[in-house]
């Protein structure tokens, strides 16, 4: 069974959002890095960038895929996660606890878009069946 984070929201395209603030932290959740499998490169965009919902914000390779991150939110990216680049694994041994990037939201209110831990877990649910 896929973990789901109840203080998160999520994209569609399997992307968490931290808020704290006015930022939010951006990752892929667990069911995203089960789906991929073991991971065998990362990469987060740089620091400074404005960024608009559905930008390129980042990617995985495994195995089995490659795959890209995109914005759930518009904003300017303020910290970057250069650690996934050398180990991407930790990705797949914590997908909550490794963000990508951090963004500096412009509009607050797009978070309302994105759905919360039960939804989630429910467009999963639908994507396996």
């Amino acid at each position: 069974m896929t973990t789901v984070k109840e203080d998160l929201r999520y994209a569609k395209t399997h992307e968490w959002v931290k808020v704290e603030g006015n930022v939010a932290s951006i990752g892929i959740t667990d069911f995203a890095q089960d789906q991929l499998g073991d991971l065998v490169y990362a990469e987060a965009e740089p620091v400074d960038i404005d960024v608009e919902i559905d930008d390129l914000i980042g990617s995985v390779e495994s195995v089995k895929m490659a795959s890209d991150l995109y914005s759930p939110v518009a904003g300017k990216i303020i910290e970057s996660n250069e650690s996934i680049e050398d180990a991407p694994e930790q990705i797949n041994e914590d997908a909550f606890g490794t963000w990508f990037v951090k963004i500096e939201m412009s509009d607050p209110s797009q978070l309302d878009g994105l759905m919360d831990a039960a939804a989630y877990e429910k467009f999963c649910e639908e994507e396996i069946a």
